[in-house]
Order: C-alpha cells, then sequence, then structure tokens
C-alpha cells in the first residue's frame, strides 16, 4: 500500500491512523533490529497523533493526502522534544525545543511522525556504517549498504517501516540510498523547501527531499512542503504548482535527454543495460530521445568537492578542535581536509561553479529532462573501499556520487525511480534531471516510466 492508496482508504473507512501506526511499529519491532533503519522511535506520541488524526477526519477535518499517514524522518530534522543526533556522539544527547520547519509542515499536513532514522554520521558519507549508532543495512541484502547519508530513510521505507521518510541531499544523499534500496528519491530543485532548523552540512548545497514507494507519494510530500520561508535566506519565492501526476499521465512529445558523454560510461553492465531499456520504454510512451552533450561533469564533481569540503568544515570548524575524538575517523579527515582548502580555490569554484550553470541552461532549450543512472553501480558490500569497474579500480564513494555530485552544485530537481535489477537481484535507479522549479515535468516523467514499469511486471502475488 503506499500513501495515495493509504490515504483513500482512510477516507473510505477501511481502516484508520491508529491501525496503521500499529502496523507501522509491528514491522519497526520486526525489521528494525535486522536492519538498525530506525534510531529513534516516538511510539507515545504517534499513537496519540494517530488517534486525533482518526478524530479529525470522522469530523470532516482534511488536512490532505498526508493525514493520518505514518513517516519518519531523517535524525538531522529537529523534533521539538525528541532528540535529534545528526548521527553524530557530538549531539547524542541533544533534546530540540522547536520543529524545524519541514517537520512543521508535515505536523501541519497531519502526518504521524513514528521515528527518527539513522543516517551517516553528520550526513557526510555515503555508507551509512555509523561508528556510533551501528550500521544501517540494505534490506535487499543486509550485507549491503543502504547509500547515504539517508540510509536509515531509504531502509525504512523498502522495509515498510514507514510510507514516506525524509531524506538531506548535499552530494547525492537521497538518490543514493534510493537507487541502492529500490525506492523513489527526490531532491528538490536549491530553494524549493526550506533548510530552516535543519542540521546543515553545504550551505549552499543542502536540500531536504522525501524518500518513498512511489514517485507520486513523493510529488504529495513535496506538495505539502514547498514554498516560500522567510527565516531561511535561500528559500526562493517561487510559485507552487500542482505536483502530483493526474493517473496514466502521459508523457506523449516530452524531449528526453540522452546523454552522449559521461553518464552512459563506465557502468556496471547490468546498471547500462537496465538505463538504456528505461530510454526505449519512454519512446514507446511516446516521447522522443534527443542525444545531447553535457558540460564537463568532472569539473562540475571537482567544484563540487572543493565547495563541500570548505564549506562542511565552517559549518563543524568548533567540534573538529575541540571534540575530535567524538568524530568518526571518516568524517574527521574529510573535516581536516576542508581546513586545507584555501579561501581562493572555494571562490575559484564557486566562480565556475556560475559558469557551468549557464551552459547547463541551454540544454534545457533541446530538451525537457535528462535520463542518467542514479548510480554506476548497485549497493556494494558493507566495508568495500573499492569496486571494479569495465578493468578499473574506483573508489566506492567517488563512483557512487559520480552522477549525482555535480547536480547538487548545479541545484537542479532530480528523481531517483527503480528500473530494474542486477544479476545479485539488487535494485538498479534511473535518475531524471529537470531544469529548475520544474519538479512537475520530472515528476510527471518518472510517474509515467513507473506506472509503464509496474505494468510491465504484471500482477505480483
Amino acid at each position: 500500500m503506499n500513501i495515495q492508496e493509504a490515504a483513500a482508504a482512510l477516507r473510505a473507512g477501511k481502516t484508520s491512523s491508529a491501525a496503521l501506526t500499529a502496523a507501522a511499529f509491528d514491522r519497526i519491532r520486526e525489521e528494525n533490529p535486522r536492519l538498525n533503519a530506525i534510531q529513534t522511535t516516538m511510539e507515545d506520541s504517534a499513537r496519540a497523533r494517530a488517534q486525533q488524526a482518526d478524530e479529525e477526519l470522522k469530523r470532516g477535518q482534511d488536512l490532505g493526502p498526508l493525514h493520518g499517514i505514518p513517516i519518519a524522518v531523517k535524525d538531522l530534522f529537529a523534533t521539538k522534544g525528541v532528540r535529534t543526533t545528526g548521527g553524530s556522539k557530538l549531539f547524542a544527547d541533544w533534546v530540540p525545543d522547536y520543529d524545524d520547519a519541514v517537520v512543521e509542515k508535515l505536523r501541519s499536513a497531519g502526518a504521524v511522525i513514528v521515528g527518527k532514522c539513522g543516517m551517516h554520521e553528520l550526513a557526510y558519507g555515503i555508507t551509512s556504517n555509523n561508528p556510533h549508532f551501528g550500521a544501517v543495512r540494505n534490506s535487499c541484502d543486509p550485507d549491503c549498504i543502504p547509500g547515504g547519508s539517508s540510509g536509515g530513510s531509504a531502509a525504512a521505507v523498502a522495509s515498510g517501516m514507514a510510507f514516506m521518510a525524509m531524506g538531506s541531499d548535499t552530494g547525492g544523499s537521497i538518490r543514493i540510498p534510493a537507487s541502492y534500496c529500490g525506492v523513489v528519491g527526490l531532491k528538490p530543485t536549491f530553494g524549493r523547501v526550506s533548510k530552516y532548523g535543519v542540521m546543515p552540512l553545504g550551505y549552499t548545497l543542502d536540500h531536504m527531499g522525501p524518500l518513498a514507494r512511489t514517485v507520486r507519494d513523493c510529488a504529495i510530500t513535496l506538495q505539502a512542503l514547498a514554498g516560500h520561508d522567510t527565516r531561511d535566506p535561500s528559500c526562493a519565492r517561487q510559485p507552487v504548482p500542482q505536483f502530483v501526476p493526474e493517473p496514466e499521465c502521459s508523457i506523449r512529445g516530452v524531449r528526453i535527454g540522452m546523454p552522449e558523454n559521461f553518464y552512459l560510461e563506465k557502468l556496471d553492465g547490468d546498471v547500462e543495460a537496465s538505463v538504456r531499456a528505461a530510454f526505449y520504454r519512454a519512446e514507446s510512451l511516446g516521447a522522443t530521445i534527443v542525444p545531447v552533450r553535457v558540460p564537463d561533469i568532472v569539473a562540475l564533481n571537482t567544484i563540487g568537492r572543493v565547495i563541500l569540503l570548505a564549506e562542511a568544515s565552517a559549518v563543524l570548524e568548533r567540534y573538529a578542535q575541540t571534540r575530535r575524538a567524538d568524530i568518526g575517523t571518516d568524517v574527521l579527515a574529510l573535516l581536516d581536509q576542508g581546513r586545507l582548502v584555501p579561501a581562493t580555490d572555494y571562490i575559484q569554484a564557486q566562480r565556475l561553479r556560475t559558469g557551468i550553470q549557464r551552459d547547463f541552461r541551454k540544454i534545457w532549450k533541446q530538451v525537457d529532462c535528462l535520463f542518467t543512472p542514479t548510480t554506476p553501480i548497485t549497493a556494494p558490500k558493507i566495508g568495500a573501499v573499492t569496486v571494479d569497474l569495465q578493468g578499473d579500480t574506483e573508489d566506492v564513494r567517488l563512483a557512487t556520487t559520480r552522477f549525482m555530485r555535480g547536480i547538487n552544485v548545479l541545484g537542479l530537481p532530480a528523481l531517483s525511480i527503480p528500473c530494474g535489477v542486477d544479476k545479485r537481484k539488487m535494485p538498479i535507479g534511473l535518475q531524471i534531471i529537470g531544469k529548475a522549479f520544474d519538479e512537475a515535468m520530472v515528476l510527471r516523467v518518472g510517474a509515467a516510466m513507473e506506472d509503464d514499469f509496474e505494468t510491465a511486471k504484471g500482477p505480483q502475488s
């Protein structure tokens, strides 16, 4: 059951929020000892909110499709009265006295928050192998990473602990777990969703977005979250359109870009086959496939690494100096590297960023969106540090972020949807990238592809 189906069942009296919430906690008790996806449960408050939601709906007070739906949030979203650790020993005992903007909006939409999801420490990594709270595991294969940094959010959704879980994305941290766990993940345009009150990592790279079972569930969540917030200086004053694609939406006439360079190079064979098949599927649905050459993504990724190294070290400078023993070795190494980035390099990276953003805007004169693999590989084993790709040995972190880091630099909306499995039956992700503030197009294309994938799979047992 997805959010749309659960919302319809609630309004038809076929279930209750209390029943859905009880089922979520049953699932948490069953699966969380194996997966470590939920770090802090909120059972008492969730059950009380579910009962309240049932009473509200009975009175005709309908707050929208998230009303009464059990969800979870990554443990860097501030929740009033509930500890918010950021996956770090630094904040292990921090209990905020406020909700951040995202949690405020989710509560206003009637959602029932069942818990806080585990994550890579301080959101600075792709494994979610956390040295303080334990490794989060992939529900498709517990010996594999779920991706990061929003690994717990993806694992919670994939295993049925929550209908939707919020994540953050600074260099792929929503889309990587979506790809590795076989769920849908949306990184909206930079500034579309307020970051007020959320633990930062990269001031100019952080994006907040949902992971869910379907594209339309992500769209429903974005509908509740989008909009200007005066408390966040980077939050855009853009109109909020209708994001949720209609049933059986069409992509006839949509121009889909097929990159001739970079994005279809140096891939796992199963990933390449599945992504190329997605182009044929889109064409069979009436879309036009347009070959395009993208700007220098290698340079763009380098720009992203320089910016993140500097910004993350600035965010966490006080702790990296005074509480070094409380920070995991992998994160501490990155923070130390960031302190070595000269100010001139950071400024030049920002200047080059503006130039490539300008170059990328020219692509939208040719196409409405781009298809790429989300990740060039499927989920590696926990502890793996390298991967072999077409005869070359590559760092797992760099390989995993290769197709995503630059999209954070550009600030563009990007969606990851499942588009197949490899020989190990591990999920493969398709990334759909759109122009700034055109999430509606990205979601429509994603929903049409998802509908076609589901039709092709046929009835499920």
